[in-house]
């Protein structure tokens, strides 16, 4: 049985190489959002004070992102990379709420 290779991996002389399909992963770049959930613990204008100073909204902007939270029960609050929500999540732990991060639909 003689061999052929192309440099990387012997074959047997004769047999066809089927290379594997790539399988592209298009979500890669899509951005994550950071939610904050309804919870029974923060007072309404506590919530619109968190978001004013931890992301620079507008009071009008909190205060509709609060009322969000509180009808909904969830409003999304920031978006951008992994790292920038996983961090952004973070600073609402601290602050108290109940947020998560998830990919953007």
């Amino acid at each position: 049985m003689s061999l052929e290779t192309d440099g990387s991996a012997a074959v047997p002389a004769g047999t066809t190489v089927v290379e594997p399909e790539t399988i592209v992963d298009e979500n890669v770049d899509s951005p994550w959002v950071a939610v904050v959930w309804d919870d029974p613990v923060n007072l309404m204008p506590y919530v619109t004070f968190v978001f004013q100073k931890l992301f620079g909204y507008t009071r009008a902007k909190a205060h509709e992102l609060m009322m969000q939270v509180h009808n909904e029960g969830r409003a999304v609050v920031s978006s951008g990379s992994r790292d920038k929500m996983e961090s952004d999540v973070r600073r609402l732990h601290t602050a108290g709420l109940w947020a998560t991060m998830q990919r953007d639909s």
